[in-house]
């Protein structure tokens, strides 16, 4: 299932930092997680990653997999370079009040999930 990136920004009552395809950008699942190389070995390309990581390496990461939107939790700062790195890799950067469980959770509620594990 695909989700509208600006469908997101209205369940989590987010701020957009950074537009980057968000008019017509989508994602297929979702990934939660700070550790980045966690999130180069976890995420799947087309996901939307939730973190608290503001600094410019997660664009880095982010561009690496294939990671259209990112979604700040906690209200945390997000440095100016971060912002210039995703406006060059066309990276959306939402920024939101909720905690990574609350944001989780409501981007479960359209829909989204988690990578399919096979146990």
């Amino acid at each position: 299932m695909k989700v509208r990136i600006r469908d997101i920004v209205e369940a989590l009552g987010a701020l957009v930092l950074v537009a980057g395809e968000m008019e017509r950008g989508e994602v297929s699942g979702g990934y939660c997680g700070d550790l980045l190389s966690d999130c180069i070995a976890n995420a799947e390309e087309g996901s939307v990653w939730v973190t608290v990581q503001s600094h410019p390496n997660v664009v880095a990461v982010a561009s690496l997999v294939g990671i259209p939107c990112i979604v700040i939790t906690n209200n945390q700062e997000v440095q100016e370079q971060t912002l210039e790195k995703a406006r060059e890799q066309g990276i959306t950067i939402l920024k939101t009040p909720l905690s990574s469980f609350e944001a989780v959770s409501a981007l479960s509620r359209l829909g989204i999930s988690g990578k399919k594990r096979h146990v």
